[in-house]
């Protein structure tokens, strides 16, 4: 009987131990990808004369980056891809809700190249429609391509009408994008294992997290975007 018990403690602490480089792993793999969104808008940002307009991030709500990888990445034309999504708050940036998005087609830009994507929410109500249960493109809410230029103003009517603006870069060219068709839901799986409990979208964007146990690369997303995202946001 002793014997029995002593089995199965030692079984108990070998299943802990493989548990927790299993935990490190996954982590590691959510990290990975918010490491990915973050150089891909710090390339984009970095050429003045093809980035994301001032006037377009100083209206932001919510900054989502779908980072492409041509192994196991995001290839858009009835493919899948995985991102993250940061809602922006009167006084920071939120940690990052992970995003998968599936679907949508851009055209000549298909291919065996990987592509990135940006979507910058410029309403409220755009962001709330993005963290739905699932966000179809083009059906849910008012979805534009982003003018390109640092310097440059968005047009009035895309200011007007756009809730959200899409933007892709392939094959080193960057410019807006229609992405109808596509969804956007939340990435419940990748949001456990990186966080340690079940959250949706909703919950990492609006509820808060802080403290000492948030990961060192949310603290490093959210100073890249309040340094790109530096005017304050007027209410829509």
């Amino acid at each position: 009987m002793a014997r029995r018990v002593l089995h199965g403690v030692m079984m108990l602490a070998v299943l802990s131990l493989v548990a927790i480089p299993i935990r490190i792993l996954a982590q590691s793999d959510e990290a990975q990808r918010i490491q990915d969104s973050m150089t891909v808008f710090n390339e984009i940002m970095g050429a003045p004369d093809k980035a994301i307009p001032n006037s377009v991030l100083s209206k932001a709500e919510g900054v989502a980056v779908f980072p492409g990888t041509i192994k196991g990445g995001f290839v858009i034309g009835g493919q899948h891809g995985r991102g993250i999504l940061s809602a922006r708050s009167t006084t920071a940036w939120s940690a990052p809700a992970f995003m998968s998005i599936n679907g949508g087609s851009i055209g000549a830009q298909i291919g065996a190249q990987a592509v990135d994507v940006v979507l910058v929410v410029i309403s409220k109500k755009g962001l709330q429609n993005l963290v739905n249960n699932e966000f179809k493109i083009g059906a849910d809410a008012g979805v534009a391509a982003g003018p390109v230029g640092r310097d440059a103003s968005a047009s009035t009517d895309v200011s007007l009408r756009a809730e959200i603006l899409s933007y892709s870069r392939s094959r080193g060219l960057f410019a807006g994008v229609n992405l109808n068709g596509a969804s956007i839901s939340s990435d419940d799986d990748a949001n456990k294992r990186f966080y340690g409990k079940a959250l949706k979208a909703a919950d990492v964007l609006f509820n808060g997290l802080a403290g000492p146990t948030v990961p060192a690369a949310v603290k490093d997303w959210q100073s890249m975007l309040a340094r790109y995202t530096t005017q304050t946001v007027t209410s829509k």
